[in-house]
């Protein structure tokens, strides 16, 4: 089991049972739970509201993947989350 810690609340949690936001080496781009093997600088997220939210404060999200975060990403990161809980 490989752990991870949530940007949005600071709790460590499986891998699996989180949203995976990646920066691209490549194209600098923002990856959503894309492939595991794409690499680049990544965060984590509990699929809630909460942590989404808590992320986009003060621009956690932005400090960690070190690239502007827009607020398109955050209506993406809704779009996972009500896609999850389907």
């Amino acid at each position: 089991m490989i752990s991870r810690k949530c940007v949005g609340c600071g709790e460590i949690k499986n891998r699996e049972d989180m949203i995976k936001i990646t920066k691209e080496h490549s194209t600098n781009s923002l990856v959503i739970n894309g492939n595991p093997k794409v690499f680049g600088r990544s965060a984590y997220l509990c699929y809630n509201n909460t942590c989404i939210e808590n992320a986009f404060k003060k621009n956690k999200l932005q400090k960690i993947l070190k690239t502007p975060v827009s607020a398109d990403v955050k209506g993406l990161l809704i779009n996972e989350l009500r896609n999850n809980q389907n």
